[in-house]
């Protein structure tokens, strides 16, 4: 099994994790994608359901047809949702050239069997295991929830083999950063309330 770079703490990881959205045309062989999937199954499941499975997708002709499948579909929902309206735009989505998928040459899906009670929490907490072991190995990540819609649809689930009964959760492409990864501003942890024990 190929291991993250040990000379980065847990926390150092965590902290260097971003959204990757410019990739090498380098792609990641399966040995590093094997080690991903290690990771992601290690993360807590409730009640030991363990529900998730995966489609690794490495096909650059497929990723693009999704791609193309996708969009329209993803902009139809932000208008139904009035998505529109926040400060984020999606009027990229409507360009013919561009990709979801940012070109990666790696798409990884992460997939939960509906029937568990927490199966989407449990593929999410999986998910960001995939991604910091990911950052570890001096991969880049980013998750294109823009792709759930037409994922899900039965269509796409046949053409990628998914059973009916999973659901894709997390669509996450995977590459080599293509530029340097800065650091992004977040804002402070928001407490609503901090209570102690208080001793008479």
């Amino acid at each position: 099994m190929l291991l993250p770079n040990d000379e980065m703490t847990i926390f150092e990881t965590i902290l260097a994790r971003r959204s990757v959205r410019r990739y090498k045309s380098r792609k990641v062989d399966r040995s590093m994608i094997s080690t991903l999937l290690d990771a992601a199954v290690r993360a807590p499941t409730a009640i030991h359901q363990e529900p998730w499975a995966f489609v690794i997708i490495q096909d650059t002709q497929l990723l693009q047809s999704l791609s193309n499948q996708a969009k329209p579909l993803f902009v139809a929902e932000t208008q139904k949702l009035a998505l529109e309206h926040t400060n984020h735009s999606f009027d990229i989505f409507t360009q013919s050239d561009f990709n979801i998928f940012y070109n990666a040459k790696t798409l990884i899906l992460i997939c939960g069997e509906t029937a568990a009670p927490f199966y989407a929490a449990d593929c999410w907490l999986a998910s960001e295991n995939l991604m910091l072991a990911a950052c570890g190995m001096g991969l880049g990540t980013c998750v294109i929830g823009s792709a759930l819609p037409f994922l899900n649809m039965p269509e796409a689930k046949a053409r990628l083999n998914i059973p009916e009964k999973f659901s894709v959760v997390a669509p996450i492409i995977v590459g080599y950063p293509d530029d340097e990864i800065t650091a992004k501003l977040r804002k402070k942890p928001v407490i609503l309330a901090n209570i102690e024990t208080h001793r008479s």
